[in-house]
């Protein structure tokens, strides 16, 4: 399961469909695609929403960090554990993966924070 952010989360969710799994996918918001996708990105967005099983919008008109928030919490409600890519810092806002490492945490679920050795952010 997974809300298909550019990055740690599509690739992922690549990973998973490569080794025969399932994806589930959770948008934040109805406008998530024309909003937050950006074009160098769309084709591999759209190859891996075609490919999931399952994909649930939130009720969100709009895709903001409240809406980011809620369907992280979504994906929370729904898993037995959390695997992050995260380098153990602050959120760069509200939503951001430092606040569903320590939601996941508050619920009781089992954190695995995956963060390589020299590895930086963009």
């Amino acid at each position: 399961m997974t809300c298909l952010a550019r990055g740690a989360d599509q690739i992922f969710a690549r990973v998973v469909l490569e080794y025969g799994g399932a994806v589930e996918v959770v948008l934040p918001a109805a406008d998530y695609r024309d909003r937050k996708v950006k074009p160098d990105n769309a084709q591999d967005f759209d190859e891996l929403i075609g490919k999931a099983d399952d994909v649930h919008i939130m009720p969100f008109a709009e895709s903001n960090r409240d809406a980011y928030m809620a369907a992280s919490e979504h994906v929370l409600s729904t898993i037995n554990a959390l695997v992050a890519v995260w380098d153990g810092g602050p959120s760069g806002g509200y939503g951001g993966t430092a606040d569903v490492v320590d939601a996941a945490r508050k619920r009781g679920l089992p954190v695995t924070v995956i963060w390589p050795d020299g590895a930086e952010r963009d």
